[in-house]
């Protein structure tokens, strides 16, 4: 199968979501360690512009007004950022393009690069030297050497565990670690991802590695895009050989100190020394659809960076459609040639400074503007593609709905 890093190549086709329907009554998995304390840093004081000016300013970006409610207190993170998944707006952020360790938020780009490319019934038994290169203290779902894995099982394990192992073999079936790394990077360059340096799949600390909050809601947007994906990243449960496994994604699964999160259909949480916890959420309420990243709070306490996404999150709902943006995701390369809009390939040192909380306004525009799509609605938890904005790219298309169709199994759930 192409590559999907290269413009042209690949078809991102919405269907209507069908949510996995696995148990949610299995113990809960061992959670991600809780993060460690790192040196104190400042932002660079020349960060990428990709997206709006505002966006390569250090701190808080966000146009207050009249109606618009105040941002959260006790906000520690390093990095943030709070976008309409469906526009590509960006409400507010906070050193949005800051390049920092991901962690394994970053298996969102390797799931989104590689996830295509093989059917979920393959079968792929697993030989010892897929498993070399797995590093000390990661995040494992315990494959076994010798043992036959589905491909479908295989992404549970990196969706629900973040399991490295699992990474590390299906690197193996696309050809090797080092291949994939060449294919993830390749893709963070369609997408616009211009912070990112790749150098593992599975996010374990590595000298280099780094990416922003900016790039993590870009690969979270293009993934979502996929049916699979929505439906492993919204998985709270499922069996995994003879054992049981949970969603580490605390708004997901819930913990003693956070509730399951209302609305919330993914995406993917994170953990190394290096980074600190990091974390991409999508959430639904109202019609509204946002993303929130978070990357390395520096409050250390248990579940933080879950707290703060939260927070963020309520903010956005009671913000969307009364805030001006600050910015915009910007659309994968081939989509803003197919639309004529200039390529934003180049990166460039912040405007003048303005402070925190102003009210200068960026621009923002739509991700895409092009025929409307519609689709439609799957087998009884699906939601329907109400309608979406369609760009035709070569041997491609890229679809970006108004109307997300995240699964309605978790809506359902979630909802006081």
């Amino acid at each position: 199968m192409a590559a999907p890093g290269t413009a042209g190549r690949r078809a991102l086709l919405i269907a209507s979501a069908t949510a996995l329907s696995l148990g949610v009554t299995a113990p809960a998995a061992l959670a991600a360690p809780d993060p460690t304390t790192s040196p104190t840093a400042t932002p660079p004081a020349a960060m990428s512009t990709l997206g709006g000016a505002r966006l390569g300013m250090p701190g808080t970006q966000v146009n207050l007004a009249p109606g618009v409610p105040v941002l959260p207190k006790e906000l520690t993170a390093r990095s943030w950022i709070v976008s309409d998944a469906e526009s590509g707006e960006v409400l507010a952020a906070h050193n949005a393009h800051w390049r920092l360790p991901p962690a394994s938020t970053l298996k969102m780009l390797f799931a989104d690069t590689v996830l295509p490319r093989f059917p979920k019934d393959t079968r792929y038994k697993v030989a010892p030297a897929d498993l070399k290169g797995v590093g000390a203290g990661s995040s494992v779902v315990g494959i076994k050497p010798g043992t036959t894995y589905s491909v479908h099982d295989l992404w549970l394990g990196v969706f629900l565990r973040s399991g490295n192992d699992a990474v590390h073999v299906l690197s193996a079936m696309n050809g090797g670690v080092r291949q994939t790394v060449r294919d993830m990077q390749d893709h963070a360059g369609e997408l616009q991802a211009l912070d990112t340096d790749v150098v593992s799949p599975d996010g374990y600390d590595a000298p280099g590695q780094l990416s922003s909050a900016y790039d993590l809601s870009l690969f979270a947007r293009s993934g979502l895009q996929k049916k699979d994906f929505r439906d492993y990243c919204s998985t709270v449960s499922a069996t995994f050989g003879s054992a049981e496994i949970r969603n580490t994604n605390r708004l997901l699964s819930g913990d003693s100190d956070v509730p399951v999160y209302p609305g919330i259909a993914g995406v993917k949480n994170g953990n190394t020394t290096h980074a600190g916890a990091t974390f991409t959420s999508v959430a639904e309420r109202s019609g509204k659809v946002l993303l929130v990243t978070v990357m390395n709070p520096e409050k250390h306490e248990h579940n933080e960076v879950y707290k703060e996404t939260a927070k963020l999150l309520d903010w956005g709902f009671q913000a969307v459609g009364k805030v001006d943006p600050v910015g915009e995701l910007v659309p994968p390369r081939s989509a803003a040639s197919a639309t004529g809009r200039p390529d934003a390939g180049a990166t460039a040192g912040p405007g003048p400074q303005q402070p925190a909380g102003g009210t200068g306004g960026t621009g923002a525009k739509p991700v895409a503007s092009a025929a409307t799509a519609s689709g439609a609605g799957g087998a009884g938890i699906a939601l329907g593609v109400a309608g979406g904005l369609l760009v035709l790219l070569g041997g491609g298309a890229y679809l970006v709905n108004r109307r997300w169709p995240l699964p309605e199994l978790m809506r359902r759930r979630t909802r006081p």
